[in-house]
């Protein structure tokens, strides 16, 4: 009885999303990397995008598998959503760029950039996944454009990464309706 009950917590556990390690009002770590946007490498920086309003900042473990093909899709539909409230989208793998340059036209669409994130980076956001520690594990942020998390999660399951961050931004917007880059 004693192991059932220890077995039903630990699958508990595993269903419960964990929570990202950078909670909401830490600074966000800079990042300058390679992306693609629409099969196209160029220099993606973190302070530059700032300028322009806020981030939603998404990593996720490898182009071209299930969970992360279906995340693509749900963001490459809702980037019209949010440039219409000042936000950019950025997804990041460990992934090559020549990878990633297929992966922006193939499963995001040409609408939003996904970046190369090196293994310093997905450290220094603490998005290690722990079964593989050179990728990264299903954490989304929200950085508004003083560099500040308002929007942290962390779910293997894709669902859910756009509505909380489409949530945010759409509160941030309304606390910020006169803000421009």
């Amino acid at each position: 009885m004693i192991r059932l009950a220890a077995s039903l917590l630990a699958l508990t556990a595993l269903a419960t999303p964990a929570l990202a390690a950078l909670e909401v009002g830490a600074k966000a770590p800079d990042i300058t990397t390679q992306a693609s946007l629409d099969g196209k490498p160029f220099a993606f920086s973190l302070k530059e995008a700032l300028r322009k309003g806020p981030v939603v900042l998404y990593f996720y473990p490898a182009a071209f598998t299930k969970g992360c093909t279906i995340e693509a899709h749900g963001f490459a539909e809702a980037t019209d959503d949010f440039k219409k409230l000042g936000a950019t989208v950025i997804g990041m793998s460990a992934d090559p760029i020549d990878t990633l340059n297929k992966f922006s036209v193939q499963e995001c669409r040409s609408k939003f950039a996904v970046g190369s994130a090196t293994a310093a980076t997905i450290s220094a956001y603490d998005v290690v996944l722990p079964v593989k520690p050179s990728i990264s594990n299903r954490t989304s942020y929200v950085i508004a454009p003083d560099g500040k998390i308002i929007f942290s999660y962390s779910a293997m399951d894709p669902t859910g990464h756009i509505t909380g961050t489409m949530d945010a931004v759409k509160a941030w917007h309304a606390a910020h309706p006169h803000w421009h880059a």
